[in-house]
């Protein structure tokens, strides 16, 4: 898919040869701006300029060589590839080692211009995203989380935190381990008139149930064995801001009704005192399975249920939004070279199908634990093999990659309507549920309106 907002300045003094490969370019889907000398091109480029650029070694005045040292100055991260004659293929090579991005030999088929001008472009947005992320990583930009993920499900996840976090409403996050319910609740807080406060996180699955009361309240000194002074609980430190309590349905009994009174009325006693603490927050839970089901077994309370799921965000796991998968890697692929001062690798098709074909049951968490392994080496993951390996698959399986990840990109084009992607793939919808059914890919029901 093309990514939005990056151009490609074309340089051609021949006017029909230009506008050849102009058209070509377009109706790939790429932005083309066509310039007759290298002069002209070179007031356009800047270090900041968000493309790549393809030019003719030989042109009247300033040579396509000429233009490749003015971008080695001025924009050194800019992609440029060179159009030779063959004649110059020598100096092609030599271009390349002065930092030329590839070159094309004419006379050269459209399709070898459009997917090399495509290789290009994917380097340059990895590299603005890298420096976007350094900024971010270094608080000159700070932001809220983002939720990545191009599928219908999580466009109306980012649709539902923008209604609900300008609010105090009680929100509950559902979805599988490692699915990104911390991130969601941390986009809530962070978006909300509260990001100046606090956002406190608890793991209520992962306390046991004898320190639960004093963690969650706080409590005096001598309120118990070993307690020497005062704590601060969690609720009174998250006063003013968001408390976030993972794995709710862990919470025991006995808690959740002392929980609710807070919610409730807005106060709090910590153990081994008598006085009321006013305390103004506002809670986000998350939990996985069905609610319900643990109201109608007796180990959560229906009011407290009520209570916390004033909005409710599903969060579905990647088995079910598989066009979710490359995004996310690569935008983690990104956040290890980062941390770690590494290069960020650019995948090619065949790993991206790959990562696509996978299952993943740790969800978004193992995406990001296998994008570190991959930035730092150290992966045996098959999705890293080298192209050359992929012909260890038939002809049949090659064939449902491609055709499943071309499916995948049309619906996200979509969004995830049915009809309108059918009618750009030129497929029967019948056929095409079909398909989607098949290869466990996210739509959007008829009838149900898009974001």
């Amino acid at each position: 898919m093309v990514k939005e907002g990056l151009q490609v300045l074309y340089i051609e003094d021949d006017e029909l040869v230009r506008r050849a490969g102009m058209q070509s370019l377009q109706l790939a889907g790429f932005d083309v701006v066509g310039y007759a000398s290298a002069e002209e091109a070179m007031g356009a480029i800047s270090a900041d300029f968000s493309g790549a650029i393809v030019s003719d070694i030989r042109l009247p005045g300033a040579s396509g060589l000429d233009l490749l040292a003015h971008c080695r100055e001025r924009a050194p991260d800019v992609p440029v590839i060179l159009v030779t004659g063959h004649g110059d293929i020598s100096m092609a090579v030599q271009a390349m080692r002065d930092g030329a991005y590839d070159f094309i030999e004419k006379p050269f088929p459209s399709e070898r211009l459009t997917e090399t001008v495509r290789r290009a472009l994917e380097r340059r947005n990895l590299m603005l995203e890298n420096l976007a992320l350094r900024r971010e990583l270094a608080g000159q930009n700070a932001v809220a989380p983002r939720i990545i993920g191009r599928s219908p499900a999580m466009e109306q996840v980012r649709r539902l935190i923008a209604n609900v976090a300008p609010t105090d409403a009680s929100v509950l996050i559902n979805g599988d381990t490692g699915a990104g319910k911390e991130l969601v609740a941390r986009s809530l807080h962070e978006m909300s008139p509260r990001k100046d406060k606090p956002f406190i996180a608890l793991n209520c699955g992962a306390l046991p149930e004898p320190m639960f009361e004093s963690e969650m309240f706080g409590y005096e000194p001598g309120a118990f064995t070993g307690a020497a002074k005062r704590r601060i609980g969690k609720l009174e430190h998250a006063s003013g801001g968001t408390l976030f309590l993972d794995e709710i349905e862990s919470m025991p009994l006995s808690l959740q009704v002392k929980l609710l009174r807070v919610l409730q009325d807005g106060v709090l006693e910590r153990l081994g005192s008598n006085q009321s603490i006013r305390v103004n927050l506002r809670v986000v839970a998350a939990a996985k399975g069905d609610m319900l089901e643990l109201v109608a077994a007796g180990t959560f309370r229906r009011d407290l249920l009520y209570r916390l799921n004033v909005v409710t965000i599903s969060l579905p796991p990647l088995a079910e939004r598989r066009e979710d998968i490359v995004p996310l890697f690569e935008h983690f692929l990104l956040e290890a070279a980062v941390r770690y001062q590494r290069p960020a690798p650019i995948l090619t098709e065949r790993q991206r199908l790959a990562l696509m074909q996978r299952d993943w049951p740790g969800n978004v968490r193992e995406v990001r634990n296998a994008a570190e392994r991959y930035v730092l080496g150290v992966t045996e993951d098959s999705f890293a093999a080298s192209d050359g390996e992929a012909n260890a698959l038939s002809l049949k399986e090659r064939v449902e990659q491609f055709e499943r990840a071309v499916i995948a990109d049309a619906l996200a084009q979509c969004g995830g309507a049915v009809a309108a992607a059918a009618d750009r793939l030129q497929l029967g919808k019948a056929t095409l549920y079909e398909k989607i059914k098949r290869y466990g890919l996210a739509a959007r029901a008829e009838g149900e309106r898009g974001g």
